[in-house]
């Protein structure tokens, strides 16, 4: 007897809606395990590749760890250089802020009427909500250190057990399917690598616009500080804010105006939300032959279950439900929804 499809559509409404309980409750595991998944399926062909010129298996999956930890500590190595670079200015920006804010003062009393007493009551209300956030921006930065901690084992785990996983999932899916399972494995593996490629491209394009905007505002060095702030981005907030402090108070430092350090402020976000919502979908969403609108959905609801790491990997999630539906006939009517056609 065949179900009808309002009971269908209840089913997998259920089975979605336990799905998202089940990894918002989990993300303190699933989200190392499927960043691994994720690193162990890019270097998947690398491993091969060493393993057919005679590597023992262990040791390609060594230098393969071994890659993703060096490309690691150079984003942290950049990081530490800005912080560097940007605390040996610390005390000129320090005096040109005392400056600013007696100018700013005097300004709001003559024109506006605001008081320093009524203006030092806002800065504390100001700054009570800043030590709230910095708290929680504090705890956040731990976790994302012990999830960075249990990626690189995730991923040597998967990738040593890569043949013992693969019959694990063929003997758990219907005989019909397992036909087109090694079709799919590697069709993924490819994908995410037009994933890696379509993620370079964004960095390359923000970069281009952030050092657009910097040249426009007459920063000095606009191509190096606008390619150093789209490369951090990878590291999500923390990267962004620390890699703008450079070109703000370079700006800050060589015009002495305040309005400038807004305009760098105001590039780099407006340049965010065109990454965010335009040119991370389009492109990276062309690379995964993914709809745009299923590449927003995907990371907006990435965001609400998982925050930044679920915006990062829920994109690849829909690329792999693209790949199955390609090839399984009941997921045609998902296929239809989410290629990009």
């Amino acid at each position: 007897m065949h179900n009808s499809p309002g009971s269908l559509m209840l089913k997998y409404s259920l089975l979605t809606l336990t799905a998202a309980i089940i990894m918002f409750f989990g993300k303190t595991l699933f989200i190392p395990l499927f960043f691994g998944l994720l690193i162990a399926m890019i270097m998947h062909p690398i491993s091969k590749w060493l393993e057919r010129r005679g590597w023992n298996k262990s040791l390609a999956i060594g230098v393969c760890i071994l890659i993703v930890t060096l490309l690691i500590s150079l984003l942290v190595a950049l990081l530490i250089w800005q912080l560097n670079v940007f605390r040996g200015d610390t005390p000129l920006i320090v005096r040109m802020i005392k400056e600013t804010s007696g100018h700013l003062n005097a300004w709001l009393l003559d024109n506006l009427g605001i008081t320093a007493a009524t203006l030092n009551n806002w800065t504390d209300k100001l700054t009570g909500m800043f030590g709230s956030k910095l708290s929680s921006t504090i705890q956040m930065i731990i976790n994302s250190f012990f999830v960075a901690l249990l990626i690189p084992i995730f991923t040597a785990l998967i990738m040593s057990r890569r043949k013992v996983l693969v019959e694990f999932l063929r003997s758990i899916l219907p005989e019909r399917h397992r036909q087109n399972l090694d079709k799919i494995l590697l069709i993924t593996i490819h994908t995410y690598f037009n994933y890696i490629k379509g993620m370079i491209m964004v960095y390359v394009i923000v970069g281009i616009l952030n050092s657009i905007g910097l040249l426009a505002l007459g920063v000095k060095h606009a191509i190096l500080y606008g390619m150093l702030c789209a490369i951090m981005t990878i590291i999500p907030y923390i990267g962004i804010t620390i890699s703008a402090l450079l070109p703000i108070s370079v700006i800050w430092m060589q015009t002495g105006n305040f309005w400038y350090p807004l305009g760098v402020i105001a590039i780099f976000s407006f340049v965010q939300y065109l990454e965010a919502n335009v040119i991370f979908p389009k492109v990276v969403g062309s690379q995964l032959e993914v709809s745009t609108l299923a590449m927003l959905v995907s990371i907006i609801l990435g965001g609400i279950i998982w925050g930044v790491a679920g915006m990062v990997l829920f994109i690849p999630f829909v690329a792999i439900a693209k790949i199955i539906s390609d090839h399984i006939e009941e997921w045609k009517p998902i296929n239809l929804l989410i290629s990009r056609k």
